[in-house]
């Protein structure tokens, strides 16, 4: 399978810049993943397409005002006591380590050797490279005095992607309004279209909201280099699964009722906890989990996402729930219909 089978002519403009002010008002293209046929709807809409005893699926992360600028420090010249300031470097966070170390993405890398000395804020943060890891990514070790999440709360920015030029007047939107856990350096975007009413509406209905938590990292939204698919390499994320949580779900699934992920990165952790039976563990770790067609859902019955990057791991892994012809068809008419793509785009439901 080739990375080109997943290109599409997407027109720069449709690139959303900007949240829309209310979070469901962003329009819902609705695929039947069996025919291809779709409709054209407002993501408010949605409650029409969910029934009574469904499982509705949320990422709880949280995003972490990850992206840093700073300072490189240089040694002493002979009779000084303190480091001179060098050129700025910016750091993306990107996953905890233990003892204040972070896996992070250094630019630029090639003035982040191992053993070079940072500082931010005046010096109120300060870290030190300490090894190169996969990819070129940085073990970064901070020392402060005080809560590290407090200070980042100070110095950091949002990490938006940069296909986003926009600077976010709100950093809310760029979170769900669940979000509750932590760790994330990019939003499960599927996630902001929800509002808090719309998810009580929901719930009225009979629909069981379940939590389930996978910190989004960089490697999902790394492009895909490799002409041949299979040899692209799956970055790993940590993710949980609660007891109750896992209940629910498994209930669903024993009723004969539908499983709905708000977005990939809730259908890639239910996906990673299943069993052969199609039933999900309770359970936390890591996962790298890599679903392209020809892949069989094991929980998945349904999915809320946006419209994802050409040749991304993302729009393969809709094309295997969806196939990827319709796939490419719906986005061709999204394309003509002038959906807005990514991050604060509009929304599919594929089911």
């Amino acid at each position: 399978m080739r990375k080109q089978d997943f290109y599409f002519e997407l027109p720069q403009e449709l690139i959303a810049q900007d949240p829309l002010t209310d979070r469901s008002a962003s329009r819902l293209l609705v695929l039947d993943k069996q025919t291809g046929t779709y409709e054209h709807h407002t993501f408010c809409d949605i409650l029409q397409f969910l029934a009574e005893g469904d499982c509705l699926v949320l990422n709880n992360t949280k995003v972490i005002p990850a992206r840093l600028i700073g300072e490189r420090l240089l040694p002493p010249k002979e009779g000084q006591e303190e480091a001179e300031h060098g050129a700025q470097i910016e750091i993306l966070l990107l996953k905890r380590r233990e003892n204040d170390i972070w896996e992070t993405l250094v630019k630029p890398g090639k003035k982040a050797k191992p053993g070079t000395k940072l500082t931010f804020g005046d010096g109120i943060l300060k870290a030190e490279v300490l090894d190169i890891v996969e990819e070129g990514n940085r073990l970064v070790q901070f020392q402060y005095e005080g809560i590290f999440e407090e200070l980042l709360d100070r110095l950091g920015q949002m990490p938006l992607p940069p296909y986003i030029t926009h600077k976010l007047q709100d950093k809310n939107r760029y979170q769900t309004v669940y979000a509750k856990h932590e760790g994330s350096a990019a939003a499960p975007t599927a996630g902001l279209h929800f509002t808090k009413e719309l998810l009580e509406q929901i719930a009225a209905k009979g629909v069981s909201i379940v939590s389930v938590t996978l910190h989004v990292g960089l490697g999902t939204f790394r492009p895909v280099k490799e002409d041949n698919i299979l040899d692209h390499h799956m970055h790993t994320e940590s993710y949980q699964i609660l007891e109750e949580e896992a209940e629910k779900i498994n209930a669903a699934k024993r009723n004969g009722k539908r499983v709905i992920c708000v977005g990939t990165t809730s259908c890639r952790t239910i996906e990673s906890a299943a069993d052969e039976n199609g039933f999900v563990q309770a359970k936390s770790g890591d996962t790298g989990i890599f679903i392209y067609p020809g892949y069989r859902f094991k929980v998945l019955d349904g999915l809320i996402t946006n419209f994802h990057l050409p040749e991304s791991t993302l729009l393969m892994l809709v094309s295997a729930l969806a196939g990827r012809e319709h796939v490419l068809a719906a986005y061709e008419e999204a394309v003509k219909e002038k959906y807005r793509f990514f991050s604060f785009g509009d929304a599919m439901l594929i089911l």
